[in-house]
Order: structure tokens, then C-alpha cells, then sequence
């Protein structure tokens, strides 16, 4: 039987990769810090996947199953030596201490045999988590370590939504987890050292870069559209299903996504067609009106920090849209009023991802106890404090040079929206 090691027993790793390989046929073997999700592992050798959709649960007996401890790190190289591959899904902040034990695996691993390569699934939300985890190798390993040679380091894109479990729920079964139907697992086909795995629901892709910006630009940018946009419709709405269910809001939200996907066009030519992405809009829509995911408006919107800054779901798609028209015009605005000038007509629509942003910017929805996010409150202190050029430049990054269309621009919709008020259309 093939294996795989997964770092990271959590919802993707358990609900996402432990069930798509050991559904083909692969021993799966998790590497975790919570001892007692490891102990019911190696007790029970399987687990149970919930789908949850509005069709009845459907149930998913994931076997051949079993964990190690971090802190086993003897056991954890071994395992890593002598499997087929492996994956990593632990989020960025872990991965310093995975890379570790990942070092000690590969060494043995060429110790034990030799030109042996082996391939990772980085299964993190995070652009360049090849680059990044190779950085950290670079690190951990000798010098003359062939790691170009003998590790594969497949970047993804994870698309697939987990349900909110509640604490009752968890503590009912440690093991089982709440999924969404969707189990497509987009990684880059050019990263493997070894031949692709026959795994159903792995999707292969030649242009690795162009998807994860897709599920950037079109996913993140579409769910946080919905978010920012309920919230100024309706405050009182908690549940992201429920804010969709709004006809303003979900053509606001349809409309910013197809804006956003003209720009992912137009970055990318030949890869992404208008009608695969408008389908793949029309999609998402339809998940995230998925109640069973229990997804709410705060969850979905907060960290205003992480979430508007430059290099993120919004203000990326923004900020390559308004340089593409730039280009396509050559010329730079010296003075941007609320519309472009006649003169300048912009070649793509960016008018609702604008907006999209100015509602983030406004956007303070309260958890289940009524209290903001951390962050999001010194956020909205700082902007009332300093003002929004501050927040631009300073937290969210933009350049006042380089980025002075952006800048004016979203200066001029957020005058325009705070003086007429907040309207969703």
C-alpha cells in the first residue's frame, strides 16, 4: 500500500487530503502536535467526513489511518524516509517548526536510499508557499544537500470551504469533520520530482501562478465582497448564507467577482476564458449560500488589516485592474475625480471592486459576543485618528508614488459613498 504523511491533522488535512488519498488507496499517516487526535488515530485507524450541504449528511469512512507526535521527531523521519509522498498543511505560522523535522526525513531518506526524490503538497492558503518553504529548507539543510534535485514542492490552491464545527460537536468525536462537497485540489503539475498521483480530485495545472491568484482574486476578493457589502446593507445579519440570500447584495457581489475576473483575463491571457470564470463565479455563489457551512459575516470580513492590504484579495485585483487600464491608455492621471475622465475611459470595469474596498474600509461587524476583531478595532482608531492617506500608505501599503491612481482614486469613491451614503448597487 502507498503512503502519504500529512503535517497537519487539522480540517483540510483530515477532511481534505487524508480523504482524497486514502480513498485512492493510501495509507495515511498524520503528524500533529494535539496528542489527543493523534491517540484516537492509532486507536480507531479510520475517521468519518461529514458532507454538508442542503441535501442529507452524507458520510465519508476515510481508513488506514493512523498518527505520530511532533515531538516523536525519530518516528517522523522514518516515516518520511520510506513514504510516497507527503504533505503540509499546518499554516504559515507552523511551518518553521515542520521544516525542521522535514529536514531530518530527507536526510535519512538519502541516507537509506540514495537519489530517492520526494514530492510535498503545500496545502497552505499563502502565494509562493514553495518559495517560501524552500527558503526555510535552505536553512535547515547542508550545503550539499541536491534539494532541487530530491524535493518536490507542489504550490496549491485550496478552494475547499470547511463547516464550523461547534465546541459540543468537536468534543463529541474528536476525529470526525464537516466538509463541503467540493473536493477539487488544484496544484502545480510542473513542481513533481515524481510521476503525478493517480488520486482522484487532484487537478494539475501548467500555470500554478494563475490559479492561486484566481482563488485569490475571484474566491477570497468574491467572499469578502459579500461580507463587506451585507454588512453595509444590514448590520444585524450574521450569517454570510443569509446576506446572500439579499438580491442587491448578491448581484453586487456577482458583479465585483466578473470585475475581478476580467482583470485575472487580462493578466493572464489564454489561460482563463470568461464563461469558465463566470461559471466558476456562479459556483462559489452557490457554496457559499451553503447554510451548513455556518460561515458568518465576521469571520468571513475581519483582520481588515491582513484582508486590505496591498498584496491580498482586494486591493491586488484592484491594484492590477487600474495599471492595466493605465497601460492600455498609456498614460498616468495626474488628477482622478470620482469617474474616470471621458477622455480616459477605462478598459475594464473596476467601479464595484472600488467600492468593495471602501466598504471593507467602514466594515465593523461584532463576533457572537459583540465585540470587533482585535485588530479591526485599532484599525478604525487609527483611521478616524490619522486619516485615510495614513491607512493607504502605512497599513495597507500602498506607495504614494507608485500607487497614486490607486490611492486618489479610492480617496474620491470614499468621499462620494461617505456623502451619499452607503447604497449596495
Amino acid at each position: 500500500m502507498k503512503k502519504i504523511v500529512i503535517f497537519g491533522a487539522g480540517k483540510i488535512g483530515r477532511s481534505f487530503i487524508g480523504q482524497l488519498f486514502s480513498l485512492s488507496g493510501y495509507k495515511v499517516v498524520f503528524v500533529d502536535v494535539f496528542e489527543p487526535v493523534i491517540n484516537e488515530l492509532n486507536s480507531r485507524k479510520e475517521y468519518n467526513v461529514i458532507i454538508k450541504s442542503d441535501n442529507p449528511d452524507k458520510i465519508i469512512r476515510v481508513q488506514n489511518v493512523s498518527g505520530i507526535l511532533v515531538t516523536n521527531e525519530a518516528q517522523v523521519a522514518e516515516e518520511l524516509s520510506s513514504c510516497d509522498i507527503a504533505a503540509i498543511s499546518v499554516g504559515q505560522n507552523g511551518l518553521q517548526k515542520v521544516v525542521s523535522l522535514v529536514a531530518k526525513g530527507l536526510v535519512l531518506r538519502q541516507k537509506k536510499y540514495g537519489h530517492k526524490p520526494l514530492d510535498f503538497i503545500l496545502a497552505e492558503n499563502m502565494r509562493n508557499a514553495d518559495i517560501f518553504v524552500k527558503d526555510l529548507l535552505r536553512k535547515q539543510l547542508s550545503s550539499d544537500y541536491p534539494l532541487d534535485e530530491l524535493v518536490g514542492l507542489i504550490e496549491t490552491s485550496i478552494g475547499k470551504m470547511v463547516p464550523i464545527m461547534t465546541k459540543q460537536e468537536q468534543e463529541k468525536d474528536l476525529l470526525t469533520v464537516y466538509a463541503e462537497p467540493y473536493n477539487t485540489l488544484i496544484l502545480d503539475k510542473n513542481a513533481f520530482k515524481n510521476p503525478i498521483p493517480q488520486v482522484n480530485g487532484l487537478a494539475p495545472k501548467e500555470n500554478i501562478k494563475a490559479w492561486v491568484d484566481r482563488k485569490s482574486y475571484i474566491h477570497n476578493f468574491g467572499h469578502a465582497a459579500a461580507a463587506y457589502a451585507g454588512f453595509q446593507f444590514d448590520p444585524s445579519l450574521r450569517y454570510l448564507a443569509d446576506v446572500l440570500k439579499i438580491p442587491s447584495v448578491e448581484k453586487f457581489t456577482r458583479e465585483a467577482m466578473i470585475e475581478s475576473a476580467q482583470v485575472l483575463i487580462q493578466k493572464y491571457p489564454g489561460e482563463f476564458t470568461i464563461i469558465d470564470l463566470t461559471n466558476h463565479i456562479d459556483d462559489l455563489l452557490f457554496r457559499f449560500k451553503n447554510k451548513a457551512l455556518g460561515d458568518t459575516v465576521f469571520r468571513v470580513g475581519c483582520d481588515l488589516t491582513r484582508k486590505l492590504s496591498k498584496n491580498d484579495r482586494i486591493l491586488s485585483p484592484l491594484v492590477d485592474g487600474i495599471q492595466i487600464n493605465l497601460s492600455i491608455n498609456k498614460m498616468r492621471l495626474t488628477v482622478i475625480p470620482y469617474q474616470f475622465p471621458s477622455s480616459i475611459q477605462p478598459n475594464l470595469t473596476i467601479n464595484k471592486m472600488i467600492k468593495t474596498f471602501i466598504y471593507g474600509l467602514h466594515f465593523k461587524a461584532c463576533n457572537e459576543n459583540g465585540k470587533m476583531f482585535p485588530s479591526d478595532l485599532e484599525f478604525h482608531n487609527t483611521l478616524q485618528a490619522k486619516g485615510l492617506y495614513y491607512i493607504l500608505q502605512n497599513i495597507c501599503g500602498l506607495d504614494r508614488s507608485a500607487n497614486f491612481e490607486v490611492i486618489e482614486l479610492i480617496k474620491s469613491y470614499d468621499v462620494e459613498i461617505v456623502l451619499n451614503g452607503f447604497s449596495v448597487n
